[in-house]
């Protein structure tokens, strides 16, 4: 295997610089630009999300990286293989477990490992086949044929495809969409446990509580453009918006609130004050409810979740 090549940094597993991707017009449509020059590092070892609405460019994205559309201007460096200059070998740095359920019917998983691994060019003395059934917990299925798989099943071995070549990159696109619990569970103490060994995760999905949970840093893209790539615990201060939950146990209407303050009163009675941290101390809320003579019970604070961040970083004109 030659040397990586074109290198950008070797702390990261992906670099995108100036990614563009235009579709050519058809039907009497206009070309579509679904990428505008787009920048993106991935570092290595990282749980990465890749989120944005629908028609963001997130698959287009992806698609790119597997090597499976041919992007229109940029550089892409996969594990230092710059894909224009050593496309097999970015291509074996990468795995990917697609959205769409292309399985064989016709094949058992078994065979659909082994004839995945030979288009991969893996050696038979180097495959790990049944390893790999018994990860994504299809080893008594491993003989059966496809068709029979439940829809949980066939996304497994979906899973198992992408590792058959053992990449040092995994990507995730909606792995979990429309999968059961237990699915759900396995596969991200799987997710967890590639990535404990050393393997780069990527992640595209709309259950944002998922991304929150599993991934280190996040990048939002909207409309072919990063909006912006963060640690996700830094992406979460930049909503700049709590709530503090007050029981008071009075029904009396709401006393004069500081400037700012959103203010309702929940099915339980309690007290829900939305403000923004970086204008408002949350103290000035609890003087104006003492002030006017409200007892406080109790106070709890609630903080913006992922879901928060993205609404108020894609809604725009």
């Amino acid at each position: 295997m030659p040397a990586p090549q074109d290198r950008i940094d070797a702390a990261n597993a992906i670099e995108i610089r100036g990614l563009t991707k235009t579709y050519a017009a058809s039907g009497g449509a206009a070309p579509k630009q679904a990428l505008k020059g787009l920048d993106l590092s991935i570092p290595a070892g990282s749980i990465f999300g890749l989120l944005g609405p629908n028609g963001a460019g997130k698959s287009t994205t992806i698609n790119i990286l597997a090597g499976l559309v041919r992007k229109t201007a940029g550089k892409v460096s996969i594990w230092g293989f710059d894909q224009d200059v050593n496309p097999r070998q970015s291509r074996a740095a990468i795995g990917v477990m697609p959205q769409e359920l292309n399985i064989d019917p016709f094949l058992s998983p078994r065979a659909s490992l082994e004839v995945q691994a030979g288009l991969y060019g893996v050696p038979k003395r180097e495959r790990w086949t049944d390893d790999l059934l018994e990860l994504v917990g299809l080893t008594e299925q491993a003989e059966s044929y496809s068709r029979h798989l439940s829809g949980g099943m066939k996304r497994r071995l979906l899973l198992a495809k992408a590792l058959v070549h053992r990449p040092q990159i995994l990507v995730l696109d909606e792995p979990t969409a429309g999968v059961d619990i237990q699915l759900r569970e396995m596969l991200w103490r799987n997710v967890r446990r590639l990535n404990e060994q050393g393997m780069t995760i990527i992640l595209t999905t709309h259950y944002l509580e998922e991304a929150e949970e599993m991934c280190d840093r996040i990048a939002i893209i909207d409309r072919g453009e990063l909006i912006l790539c963060d640690d996700t615990s830094a992406i979460l201060g930049r909503a700049d918006s709590k709530t503090l939950v007050i029981d008071t146990g009075d029904a009396r209407a709401l006393p004069q609130l500081p400037e700012g303050v959103r203010a309702e009163r929940r099915a339980d009675g309690r007290l829900a004050l939305s403000y923004a941290p970086s204008r408002l101390p949350a103290d000035a809320m609890i003087d104006a409810l003492r002030a006017a003579g409200m007892p406080i019970r109790d106070v709890t604070v609630e903080t913006p979740d992922l879901e928060d961040a993205f609404v108020r970083l894609t809604s725009r004109p």
